[in-house]
């Protein structure tokens, strides 16, 4: 790809599940072997494969929430290994993650205005009142009311609290967004009208999303790429038209054989 903000070379992860008495790896999973990937700016790739496949773990690598065992990542050219001080700050604001249980990543005991603010706060963004205001414009934007801004975590249904784990992602202003299995925990109705103002982000803003599912139907409808994992090895990429439609590999097949036919009338999510 020519305009990639993001490419990830031979990016390995190992996780050492047991150690002798002189503290030796005896046995060790190797999450991701050797996989190499890129990312067009303001494009989605969709990372798809069973559950074990890796595909969690790359992304969380190339969040920069896990170190790689080996290989490198680069955002915008620059290698985020290498990164420290303000500058791997500024990578931190620019690469943000949405989680499948976003109860989980907010804090129960911080308003939903705090947990969206605190970002700002550690990048010193901005004063206080326009902290505030940005926030209000944020609840907003997804969907949520003002008065929003004063309840905790416990008081909002999951897609509400999906639609602020987005708010808080959107604050720092980031041009790449990890969402991993992002909307896979919502029901029908919630998970549609989440995936649209994901779309609808994307274009206002020029984000480019790693969008991890094992949900082939959604990813058919939103991403413009598509790339399968299994055994912690990229095993096909391509298109998403040419992925479905014309799938290189016996374990693709298998994975759009049992997804269910989709209803043609549907409103296409992605570009173009």
């Amino acid at each position: 790809m020519s305009d990639a903000i993001l490419r990830a070379d031979a990016i390995s992860k190992e996780f050492v599940l047991a150690r002798n008495l002189l503290g030796r790896p005896t046995r060790v999973l190797q999450a991701v072997r050797g996989v190499n990937l890129s990312i067009e700016r303001g494009a989605t790739l969709a990372l798809v494969g069973e559950s074990g496949s890796g595909k969690s773990t790359l992304g969380r690598c190339i969040a920069g929430l896990l170190r790689p065992t080996s290989g490198s990542v680069e955002l915008a050219g620059h290698d985020v290994q290498r990164l420290s001080g303000v500058a791997l700050l500024a990578f931190r604001r620019q690469v943000q993650t949405i989680f499948q249980d976003p109860y989980s990543s907010l804090n129960p005991r911080r308003t939903v205005g705090d947990a969206i603010m605190d970002g700002m706060v550690i990048h010193k963004l901005c004063g206080a009142e326009e902290r505030q205001a940005r926030m209000l414009a944020l609840l907003s934007r997804v969907g949520l009311q003002p008065d929003h801004a004063r309840r905790y975590p416990h008081q909002f249904s999951g897609g509400q609290r999906q639609r602020i784990a987005i708010a808080r992602a959107l604050a720092l202003e980031p041009r790449f967004i990890v969402a991993d299995e992002a909307v896979s925990a919502l029901d029908v109705s919630v998970k549609a009208q989440v995936l649209d103002l994901l779309a609808d982000l994307q274009a206002e803003h020029g984000l480019t999303y790693l969008f991890i599912s094992h949900d082939l139907g959604v990813v058919r409808h939103f991403a413009d790429r598509v790339a399968v994992m299994a055994a912690g090895e990229i095993v096909e990429e391509g298109d998403c038209d040419q992925i479905f439609e014309s799938p290189a590999q016996a374990y693709t097949r298998q994975l759009i054989a049992a997804v269910p036919r989709p209803d043609p009338a549907r409103r296409r999510l992605r570009r173009g």
